[in-house]
């Protein structure tokens, strides 16, 4: 028996990923259900992490890099006294102490010092490549090599509250912000350690009041009616671009555009990236103010948006 024909699927789905499964599981979940062609994600959550996982259909790939760039907030918790292989409650045990009770004056003086532009050395246990080996790979080995410190930005940086050995926060940060580092480095600084335990992800970008819909929502939408309750649940290509401003073209301008040609356009910001929008379509693509002061594309995407 023939596998039936993947559908196009295009638009931004908002998953609340699940507890236990990897980034790219519940991705290649989400893609049978839909029996989409084309489907990517944009930054994986750890298993043991829960939360938004925007996943991209069709020509909304296009824009995952820009989702991947975007800053995040998660609400996190951390027990003192025992650290980890990988920084969180999945890896072994490496060390553990006693902790006494701990003022919570003395845990917001140390989460101060994480707030605004720090570096991090990246975990072992990670997607990042060495040599062209994914360091996980090599933990897995029991491999260890020397990583560069990184810099990212925490804005915000919120102590929630501490019982039983457990510290509970809420972060607000740049890209490429490891919170089980966060985790440990804080716990080093508190002088007893800590390893990361809960981790949900609850904003990415713009995408800051929207409900992600669950796997299990998914299969029931899947058995309503075979496919349009699934598609209604996906969001337009420039919902998660919001943040770049917007340019309003001519049909005759955007079909320049569309051909490979560039725009004069007078007052706009060089390098500077935006939304490109026409009376025909709406939204079409993105384009780049060049140093000379003409307009590029540098997206353009081929079905009405």
């Amino acid at each position: 028996m023939s596998k039936p024909l993947r559908r196009a699927v295009h638009g931004i789905l908002l998953l609340d990923k699940p507890k236990g499964i990897s980034s790219n599981t519940a991705l290649q979940q989400v893609k049978r259900l839909f029996n989409a062609r084309k489907a990517g994600h944009t930054g994986s959550l750890d298993p043991m992490a829960t939360g938004m996982l925007p996943l991209c259909f069709g020509e909304a790939t296009k824009v995952s890099q820009y989702l991947i760039d975007c800053d995040k907030r998660y609400r996190a918790s951390m027990r003192l006294g025992i650290t980890t292989s990988t920084g969180d409650a999945e890896g072994d045990v490496l060390s553990e102490v006693a902790v006494k009770d701990m003022d919570p004056a003395q845990i917001e003086k140390v989460l101060a010092n994480f707030r605004g532009d720090i570096e991090q050395i990246p975990p072992m246990f990670s997607a990042l490549k060495h040599q062209g080996k994914r360091l996980y790979k090599l933990a897995a080995q029991g491999i260890e090599v020397e990583r560069a410190p990184r810099p990212v930005t925490i804005y915000q940086l919120d102590f929630c509250g501490y019982q039983d050995n457990v510290v509970d926060f809420d972060v607000h940060c740049s890209k490429g912000t490891y919170i089980r580092t966060l985790a440990e480095d804080m716990g080093q600084q508190l002088g007893c350690g800590a390893h990361l335990v809960a981790l949900r992800r609850y904003a990415v970008g713009n995408y800051t009041d929207q409900r992600p819909v669950t796997l299990d929502e998914l299969e029931s939408l899947r058995r309503t009616d075979n496919g349009s309750a699934l598609d209604q649940q996906l969001l337009a290509l420039d919902s998660g671009l919001t943040h770049l401003p917007r340019l309003d073209l001519s049909d005759n301008e955007a079909r320049r555009l569309r051909n490979g040609l560039r725009l004069e356009q007078a007052g706009l910001v060089g390098g500077e990236l935006m939304r490109l929008y026409c009376p025909g379509e709406g939204f079409f693509g993105l384009g780049e103010q060049r140093p000379d002061g003409q307009l590029a594309s540098r997206r353009i995407f081929h079905f009405p948006v």
